[in-house]
């Protein structure tokens, strides 16, 4: 067991940080399809959610249900898909993704639907900024 916390190689690739909330690493999906944060839990050697305390499960729910009200104020989202995968990736790590009744997936999943579509440099700058900015006052009220 490693007892220091380090992202997963994928997820740093494919993520840039957008903050850090009580418990989690809060990431931007590299995919201007969707307004799409994961969730990675500041805690080292974890693969599955009962591998969480009582506590950080309480925690990661409370972030989770944070960023998705976000999602849908921010990007008048139609509804937001929280999952926990994991296949691709082994570390722990939660998807909270705005979908829109319009969306290239919808209303079934988005893995696996077309391709990714890379966020330009102002765009992506831009919505960090203000995500950073609604997730540190909603990270406030944790």
């Amino acid at each position: 067991m490693n007892n220091a916390f380090s992202l997963h190689p994928q997820l740093a690739a494919d993520t840039t940080l957008v903050t850090d909330g009580p418990l989690s690493h809060v990431l931007l999906m590299n995919d201007a399809r969707y307004p799409w944060l994961i969730l990675v839990p500041k805690r080292p050697d974890l693969v599955n959610y009962d591998d969480l305390s009582p506590e950080d499960r309480i925690t990661l729910g409370n972030e989770a249900a944070a960023v998705s009200q976000v999602i849908k104020r921010r990007f008048d989202a139609h509804k937001t898909n929280v999952a926990m995968l994991g296949n691709m990736v082994p570390q722990l790590h939660c998807h909270v993704v705005g979908r829109f009744k319009d969306d290239p997936a919808w209303p079934g999943p988005i893995w696996g639907v077309g391709t990714a579509e890379p966020y330009d440099e102002e765009a992506g700058r831009d919505r960090l900024a203000a995500l950073r900015a609604d997730l540190i006052s909603a990270f406030k009220h944790l």
